[in-house]
């Protein structure tokens, strides 16, 4: 009897710890993350040219003015939308104001003489026709004609320097577009040459670039091109509208401008951008025999200054590798060490992933 009890114990015990174990293999199935996995993909160094730059106004400029004097008001704000024609910056006009009514009684006084001095050379032609003049007497009044003539005419040019004069004491906008910076305020000084107000155009943009004397001769004008918005992630078609010919005054880099068709209301001027050159080869042979390895850029695991990504163990387990990175290609980036071509990686994960995690290839 005893026996027996001993063989129904060990029954149960062996049924119980089998059913502790399927158990336990079902839950872990149920805890695995549902992974999507990608390979890397290795192209060759020939398809791009990268380089960084920034988001620019297509018309911009610096306003200041011909002419001392005393900022009476700032018309604008900084952000403000500004139509052309629209005043911006006024500076004190009293000396000009004085100036311009010395110059009036300057012409009321040139008119006079001219008037005088005309109505004598009429006479004295009169005259001299009916033999009634000398010569020299005629020439005379020639001559005090002419000079009254001229005295009137440079009253009237004294006066449109004066008017010419009350245009740079009037800050006005030379196109449409935004305020984005004033150097003044109300009561400043405003000198000859000083920037007093930066305004942009808000309508169309241009991304200014620099590209390494290695690359430059791959890049042409109106060839396509990709442009990467580093703060929104966004991707905007762009074409090569000036190629630079000289590095002299840019530090051995060659400056190029390209055109932006389409320009969201998110992207402004002085953004960072990614800019991506497609090419169809590399004139050095170096760089055409090697392979990159590319990573889309939302694969990636940042944790303080390391970056990694998360691929594929035994098991089906998630193994955190630390990577090196390179250059930026658009939506991807160019791992340097730490990953294989072709190699598998996770894309995206449905939870939270961590190192050793099981997960279920979808």
């Amino acid at each position: 009897m005893q026996k027996k009890v001993y063989l129904l114990s060990l029954v149960a015990t062996t049924l119980l710890f089998s059913c502790a174990k399927e158990s336990k293999k079902i839950n872990e199935q149920a805890q695995a993350i549902v992974v999507q996995v990608q390979n890397s993909s290795a192209e060759n160094q020939g398809g791009y040219v990268s380089a960084s730059g920034t988001i620019e106004s297509e018309n911009s400029a610096n306003l200041s003015t011909r002419m001392m004097g005393f900022v009476t008001k700032v018309q604008v704000k900084v952000g403000q939308k500004v139509s052309k024609g629209q005043l911006l910056i006024s500076i004190n006009t009293a000396d000009l104001q004085a100036k311009k009514a010395q110059v009036e009684a300057s012409i009321l006084q040139a008119t006079a003489a001219y008037s005088n001095a005309k109505k004598d050379f009429d006479r004295f032609t009169t005259l001299f026709a009916q033999q009634s003049a000398s010569q020299k007497e005629l020439d005379d009044m020639t001559s005090r004609y002419e000079m009254a003539k001229a005295g009137l005419e440079a009253a009237k040019q004294m006066r449109n320097e004066v008017q010419a004069q009350f245009s740079y004491a009037n800050i006005t906008a030379p196109f449409a577009g935004e305020v984005t910076n004033t150097f003044v305020k109300e009561g400043d000084m405003a000198n000859p040459g000083m920037p007093l107000v930066s305004i942009e155009g808000a309508q169309h943009f241009q991304v200014t670039t620099r590209v390494a004397e290695s690359d430059i001769a791959e890049i042409k004008a109106g060839m396509k091109a990709n442009v990467l918005v580093k703060s929104t992630q966004q991707t905007l078609n762009a074409n090569v509208i000036e190629v630079s010919g000289s590095a002299k005054n840019t530090g051995g880099q060659y400056l190029v401008k390209l055109n932006i068709s389409q320009v969201p209301t998110t992207v402004r001027s002085g953004m960072f951008v990614n800019v991506v050159f497609p090419v169809a080869h590399k004139t050095n042979t170096a760089a055409t025999t090697s392979d990159k390895v590319l990573v889309p850029k939302n694969a990636l695991v940042n944790q303080g200054q390391l970056t990694g990504i998360y691929t594929i163990g035994n098991q089906n387990t998630a193994i955190l590798r630390w990577l090196r990175l390179g250059k930026v290609y658009g939506d991807q980036v160019e791992v340097l060490s730490g990953l294989a071509a072709n190699e598998p990686y996770i894309l995206t994960a449905q939870g939270k992933l961590y190192n050793g995690a099981s997960v279920k290839i979808e």
